[in-house]
């Protein structure tokens, strides 16, 4: 089942969506893969989205302990002007608490 992750910034919350539930969290996780998802046809509200297809891969709120097992790389950026990502796809990512989205490398 594909989950869609987007940033609610007028709650200051994650939301994570599949077709049948919606959960949000401050923090988030995704270890596996993603890719974004772009729904620039909308008239009145396009969005943009990063999607994966297994619940498995996400990590609500992870401890700081996990996330030294990572490391960044680069920000995830969505420019909501144009409806697009900078990068489109991937394996590691980290949703801050204050809104950021980061590209993780997993340290050997």
């Amino acid at each position: 089942m594909k989950y869609k992750i987007h940033r609610c910034n007028c709650r200051k919350v994650w939301s994570i969506q599949n077709r049948k539930t919606k959960t949000i969290a401050t923090s988030l996780l995704l270890d596996g893969q993603w890719k974004a998802e772009l729904k620039p046809e909308r008239k009145y509200n396009p969005k943009g989205f990063v999607t994966t297809n297994s619940s498995q891969a996400i990590i609500f709120n992870p401890p700081h302990e996990l996330m030294e097992q990572y490391e960044m790389v680069a920000q995830l950026i969505y420019d909501k002007k144009n409806v697009d990502f900078n990068v489109d796809h991937g394996e590691y990512l980290y949703f801050t608490e204050d809104g950021s989205c980061y590209i993780l490398r997993k340290i050997d």
